[in-house]
């Protein structure tokens, strides 16, 4: 029951963290550029279990979207749950079930919610007509767009992660529950 209740007040942290981060970013215009909203859901990842993380993933854009207008509720909300639902989740498995390393870990669960928003996207611009580029053009445009945030992605949450293992962070590396 601990466990539940930790796992459940640091999802909301995370969810809370999630919303605020990109709304500092977006104030100086470098939302986009920078994927704020992604720092919490896969750090969020490291530290939950997979249907916990997978959560924070889904709720996160969702609520930036309604409670801020970011992202716009169409077409762009519907990718991001899909996409950041996918990071929380991966994150989690890939480092907690399979005890990869954070980079591979990291990379895997970006590389894997990549090709699920290119997913939604298909779905969206096929069934929903949504004005956005094909799966495969929206996939690298979001690479290139953000590549500074990837860059930091890469560099700030292996460093959190590791910080946190050194000293013993209890929340990481539980045994396994879920998936």
């Amino acid at each position: 029951m601990k466990n539940n209740l930790t796992q459940t007040a640091a999802a909301g942290l995370f969810i809370a963290f999630g919303i605020v981060l990109p709304m500092m970013f977006h104030a100086i215009g470098l939302g986009s550029t920078f994927l704020p909203m992604h720092i919490p859901v896969l750090l969020a990842g490291f530290m939950l279990e997979a249907p916990i993380a997978l959560a924070v993933g889904a709720i996160t854009p969702f609520l930036s979207s309604m409670f801020t207008g970011m992202p716009p509720a169409f077409p762009i909300m519907p990718y991001m749950v899909f996409e950041l639902a996918t990071y929380g989740f991966m994150t989690s498995y890939l480092y907690r079930k399979f005890n990869l390393n954070v980079y591979t870990s990291l990379l895997g669960s970006m590389i894997c919610g990549r090709i699920v928003a290119g997913i939604a996207v298909w779905v969206l611009t096929t069934l929903f007509a949504a004005r956005l580029p094909g799966p495969v053009a929206f996939v690298m445009a979001s690479v290139t767009t953000g590549l500074p945030g990837i860059v930091i992605q890469l560099i700030f949450i292996p460093a959190v992660v590791l910080i946190l293992e050194k000293y013993g962070a209890r929340i990481l590396r539980r045994n396994y529950i879920g998936t």
